[in-house]
């Protein structure tokens, strides 16, 4: 059975040519990113070719590819004319993609426009990508109610992902992703909990990146700290982007294995190819990510490819 893979980045050619045009960061030259956090970075050209990735995905097993705007760029949190721009042309570059490709849908974290999100969702958007910066705190959760309100409308999931990172000086370039990236993802998964996300939007499924920055595993300093560790919800996953053996084994005793999800964070990571035995694998790569997504939507107008390998 064909694997889904909840969190893959490709920038499709027309995105590339807009963030080449951009004056202010984020921006391209050629292939070196410019971003304000972290130090500038040789893309690979290759690494965002489509019928590569397509090539690569099919040996590892993926029959379908859910891509997402990169939300470390802070293109989200740019001044909202602005952010609309680009992400319009992120969504406009995204339905140009064949339907081995899904895509998020992202919005401006500042006005957000709710009904262009809808009709996103309506449509072949597989849910919406939301920074875990915007996330960090129970307000935060808060402020973007109406974003999750779409979202759980739709029956799409969101996907929190992390964001920009903040500029520390003179760290080596792996500080962000090891350091910035996880403790976002680890604030927004414990500010979900505090803003007791699920009696608000009982309904809504929540994608967390990279295990939530392995958040779920400190459940016991939480409770020895005061806290109340309640049961765990099967609407609300993880995916296994960046970690191997040993974090997968420990989210999947503190949550079990029904919640974790293929998130293979390419082209910067690889996605797991087995788990725990083949009941898990099985579960990981395909029945869960299919529940996360509910109804599989694509991209395109190719013959759509279904996660089975038939083709519609």
């Amino acid at each position: 059975m064909s694997a889904i893979d909840l969190h893959q980045h490709l920038w499709p050619e027309p995105f590339v040519e807009l963030l080449r045009r951009r004056t202010c960061t984020p921006y391209l030259r050629g292939w070196r990113l410019v971003t304000d956090g972290e130090p500038a970075y040789e893309v690979g050209s290759g690494d965002h070719d489509v019928n590569h990735r397509v090539a690569q995905d099919r040996q590892a097993g993926i029959g379908l590819a859910c891509v997402s705007l990169s939300a470390p760029l802070g293109l989200e949190s740019l001044p909202p004319d602005e952010a609309v721009a680009i992400i319009d042309g992120w969504h406009e570059s995204c339905l140009e993609l064949p339907a081995h490709f899904a895509a998020w849908a992202s919005v401006p974290t500042l006005e957000p426009d709710l009904v262009s999100l809808a009709r996103l969702l309506d449509g072949p958007f597989v849910g919406v990508q939301l920074p875990a910066t915007a996330l960090l705190t129970p307000a935060g959760w808060e402020s973007l109610g109406e974003v999750l309100r779409a979202a759980e409308l739709s029956g799409k999931p969101v996907f929190v992902h992390p964001g920009p990172a903040s500029s520390v000086g003179a760290a080596p370039s792996w500080w962000a992703p090891v350091v910035a990236y996880v403790t976002q993802l680890q604030a927004a998964w414990w500010a979900w909990h505090a803003f007791d996300g699920r009696s608000q939007f009982p309904r809504l499924r929540v994608v967390f990146a990279a295990g939530a920055g392995l958040a779920p595993v400190h459940h016991e300093r939480l409770t020895a700290r005061g806290g109340q560790a309640g049961p765990v919800d099967p609407e609300v996953f993880v995916d296994t982007s960046s970690y191997g053996a040993q974090g997968l084994d420990a989210l999947a005793r503190a949550l079990g294995i029904d919640v974790l999800v293929l998130g293979s964070d390419r082209p910067y990571a690889e996605p797991v190819q087995s788990l725990l035995g083949d009941a898990a694998t099985q579960a990981v790569r395909v029945d869960n990510p299919r529940r996360a997504l509910g109804d599989l939507p694509h991209l395109g107008t190719a013959p759509t490819t279904d996660v089975m390998g038939a083709v519609a």
